[in-house]
């Protein structure tokens, strides 16, 4: 276990794998809601924090299943489902050798019935949003919302010298 410095750095690291927000973790712990954004910001860029979260984290990850892993590979199964092959476009019933991951990319399924009819409708999960989600995942966007930057090379060249 990392060593931390007190008590109360301990239930910041705790709160904060509550919703992942450090602000709201430090006001959570005790610190004046005024000054928790700065003071979180120092805190959480302390090695030992960090290392203490990370330890937090990879705790409940074991002890839930849910690894970073798991949940790209569940978000592939939906962004690269083919429909035609899960189920029949002319009357939306499941076609038989569809597998668990065909499966896995389903909302919801509904029938309605009448006395000279019967209304089938299957909603798949949504497949722009997991792509993505990949995409984020994989770095594809550049900067996201919350200013992470991924680094892209620019290459300038050609004779002309550079001004400032």
């Amino acid at each position: 276990m990392a060593a931390l410095k007190n008590k109360k750095h301990e239930q910041l690291c705790r709160e904060y794998l509550i919703d992942l927000n450090q602000t709201q973790a430090a006001i959570r712990t005790g610190y004046s809601p005024r000054t928790a954004n700065e003071q979180s910001a120092q805190l959480f860029a302390r090695l030992s924090i960090r290392a203490r979260v990370s330890e937090l984290l990879a705790e409940r990850s074991k002890r839930t299943g849910v690894t970073a892993d798991r949940v790209v590979r569940e978000l592939a199964r939906v962004a690269f489902l083919d429909p035609t092959r899960l189920a029949n476009v002319d009357d939306a019933t499941l076609n038989a050798d569809a597998t668990d991951d065909d499966r896995a990319a389903i909302a919801s399924i509904k029938v309605k019935s009448g006395e000279d009819f019967t209304e089938r409708e299957i909603k798949f999960v949504d497949k722009i949003k997991a792509l993505e989600l990949l995409g984020k995942h994989l770095g594809m966007y550049g900067t996201d919302k919350d200013g992470v930057n991924v680094g892209v090379t620019v290459v300038i060249s050609g004779a002309d010298a550079l001004e400032d």
